[in-house]
């Protein structure tokens, strides 16, 4: 798969988690002239000491810039401040990484729970893709080449199967987190309008999901270094064309369904689409062989990386719930 050589790259929740470990990939590995904004919400508290080590290394590559997807304000200053820094050539790659995760019920979740989430999980990325799409047009149109690829102007959500109405039934016995799962079940849509309203300024916009991963919160018993699923990301991101607008993807590069229809709504015997959503007749994605799960996510109203990291593909097949760390907190969330 190819490498990402955007110019221009925005991550979201990076002071933690997978967003500090693809600011510090792509770092090592920058090509010509790319610089990485690095956004989280307390760039100078103690959470972020990692990211601002790692600027201090590249200095000349990364700049950190505040941003509270909660915050309207905050949002749009920090667009301010990017738009001021990226010149002509605009921004290529916009990762949202950003989320937070309450667990619950239809019996048990908060109305507050439901709120944050949403807030956090959907109405954060919308106001972000919204404030910096002047800048992905301005660097479609710098690009001067017919097609999407990552390296001339892209969203990419990062997401999860608990956004699948494929996979979540299977582990909400095991896994309830209705708040979460509906947020993501939201943040999926918004991927799939995003990129029906970008195709005509060829802005590639997708979902992608990085797996179960070894984090401070996704446990020892999690499948992935945070390495190995930033790495594998990377290579898909570096490889996505056209074809892949509007599709869901893993870190592996398997499509993965988010309808809950007998060959994935797309009519496919095999289960197997392109990814894509240019023909309403195809499913966002192939289902998943392995099952999934949910593991390493970010807890609480107000995580300060607000990073999400996945679910495992195996956990649907699994004994349920054996082996979680589990840790209720004031916003009704387990780690």
């Amino acid at each position: 798969m190819a490498a990402v050589k955007a110019c221009n790259v925005l991550i979201t929740g990076a002071n933690r988690g997978l967003g500090l470990e693809m600011v510090k990939q792509l770092s090592e590995k920058s090509c010509p002239k790319q610089h990485i904004f690095a956004t989280c919400r307390d760039p100078d508290g103690p959470k972020s000491e990692a990211l601002r080590e790692l600027a201090k290394k590249h200095p000349s590559v990364i700049t950190i810039i505040r941003l509270d997807a909660d915050d309207p304000s905050s949002v749009k200053e920090s667009a301010n401040k990017v738009g001021s820094l990226l010149g002509n050539n605009g921004l290529n790659l916009l990762v949202n990484n950003a989320g937070i995760v309450a667990n619950g019920t239809i019996q048990t979740s908060r109305v507050e729970d439901m709120k944050n989430t949403f807030n956090t999980n959907v109405i954060g990325p919308l106001l972000i893709i919204r404030e910096y799409l002047p800048f992905l047009k301005m660097a479609a149109k710098a690009s001067g080449t017919p097609g999407m690829s990552c390296n001339k102007a892209a969203v990419i959500n990062i997401s999860t199967v608990a956004g699948s109405m494929t996979r979540m039934p299977s582990i909400y016995n095991h896994f309830p987190t209705l708040p979460y799962g509906v947020s993501k079940a939201g943040f999926n849509m918004l991927t799939v309008l995003a990129a029906e309203e970008f195709k005509a300024d060829e802005i590639l916009c997708m979902a992608l999901h990085p797996g179960w991963v070894k984090t401070e919160l996704g446990g020892d018993e999690a499948t992935l270094e945070p390495k190995e699923s930033v790495a594998g990301m990377l290579r898909v991101i570096g490889s996505l064309t056209e074809q892949h607008h509007g599709g869901f993807l893993d870190y592996a590069g398997e499509t993965v369904t988010c309808h809950p229809f007998k060959n994935g709504a797309g009519g496919n015997k095999d289960n197997r689409g392109d990814g894509g959503m240019d023909d309403p007749s195809k499913t966002i994605g192939v289902e998943d062989q392995n099952g999934a799960g949910i593991r390493d996510v970010q807890l609480g109203h107000k995580a300060e990386d607000r990073s999400v990291s996945g679910w495992p593909r195996d956990y649907g097949r699994t004994s349920g719930a054996r082996g979680l760390r589990r840790a209720r907190t004031a916003g009704g969330g387990v780690r």
